[in-house]
């Protein structure tokens, strides 16, 4: 008879479907060579561990798809929010609805900044693994492989708001209707008489951003207007881009009569640029936004946009992210889109001479 096979063999034998599910704290420990209450620092995100033996520990649960059972993962009463950038009005709303679903929810928000990258840092993951929050939402970034297996070794549950790229059709996700928003916009200026309408575009690797632009191309193909890659300049969603690519726009000597900014923050710059210019909105220039920011109404003149339920969408992603935190088993995948619309004000109107 073929001798039983040593305990130590087996935690070392390759892992397999059955073992992958079944692997316990104690047999990663064997495997890893070190002690379970080890294991049990590294998952619960403790400092007083080896780098090197983190490192191998990490690999460990997720070649073994370990996952801390929800009922013994113990989790403090927050939601980490984090943001790509932390420094305008947009921030505010969506800070706003998370705080709204977070105080139903007898929960606190932490804040935090990835300093313009579209993922953070590997210390915050293993920070957001210390506090075991009930959540983590992403505006405008993402996770790389070894974040995600980070969060979902620990049950943490991650929806991402307004993602940058393709999230993935197994990360929960809540956007708008970008598209749709930037075809409306480009639309009503055209149906206004405009047929030179200029653009400036957001950042070119954020999904949203292209998709507006997309939407812009496409009212102007259906209209039978060129779409001319010289009205289409490169922006960045800040105040600043909108006034510098709005000079270079109204400067041209065929400048166009309307301009697509993009979001509320770049047509505020090219109102700037026009006064520089002494361009009178609407008069000698049309001009929409889109976000509609709690600014909008009040600038001169009022700023026609596109409404882009930010409150409603960080609400959203706040109730999202607390239900696949409650869900005993993980959820099929979520990927939601709010409706955007056009909110005409007095920045736009006919072209001088229609």
């Amino acid at each position: 008879m073929t001798p039983p096979e040593p305990a130590e063999s087996r935690a070392t034998a390759p892992t397999t479907a059955r073992s992958a599910q079944t692997a316990t704290l104690a047999e990663i420990a064997r495997e890893a060579g070190v002690s379970a209450p080890t294991v049990s620092k590294v998952l619960n995100g403790r400092a007083d561990v080896a780098p090197a033996t983190r490192s191998r520990v990490e690999g460990l649960l997720r070649a073994h798809g370990y996952r801390r059972r929800r009922a013994e993962a113990s989790r403090s009463p927050l939601i980490d929010l984090v943001f790509h950038e932390l420094e305008s009005a947009w921030a505010m709303e969506v800070i706003r609805g998370v705080e709204n679903v977070a105080r139903e929810a007898g929960l606190s928000v932490v804040l935090s900044e990835s300093a313009g990258r579209l993922t953070p840092g590997r210390t915050w993951a293993d920070q957001v693994a210390a506090r075991r929050p009930h959540g983590v939402i992403l505006v405008l970034s993402g996770l790389d492989g070894s974040q995600r297996a980070l969060l979902n070794s620990r049950s943490i549950p991650f929806v991402v708001m307004d993602p940058a790229g393709d999230p993935g059709t197994d990360v929960p996700s809540i956007g708008a209707t970008n598209w749709q928003g930037g075809l409306a916009a480009t639309r009503h200026l055209v149906e206004l008489g405009h047929t030179r309408v200029g653009a400036i575009s957001g950042p070119s690797q954020m999904m949203c951003s292209r998709a507006r632009i997309d939407g812009y191309r496409a009212a102007l193909e259906t209209a039978g207007l060129p779409v001319d890659p010289e009205l289409i300049a490169a922006g960045d969603f800040h105040h600043e881009a909108g006034y510098r690519r709005g000079l270079e726009l109204l400067r041209r000597p065929d400048r166009p009569t309307a301009v697509f900014a993009g979001n509320d923050l770049q047509a505020l710059g090219l109102y700037e640029a026009a006064r520089e210019l002494g361009l009178r909105i609407p008069e000698d220039l049309s001009v929409v936004g889109f976000d509609d920011l709690p600014v909008a109404p009040w600038v001169g003149p009022p700023l026609t946009t596109v409404r882009q339920p930010l409150t409603e969408m960080a609400e959203a992603a706040a109730k999202l992210v607390l239900d696949l935190g409650r869900a005993e088993a993980t959820p099929a995948a979520t990927r939601v889109e709010l409706a955007t619309s056009l909110v005409v004000r007095a920045s736009t109107g006919a072209p001088s001479g229609a």
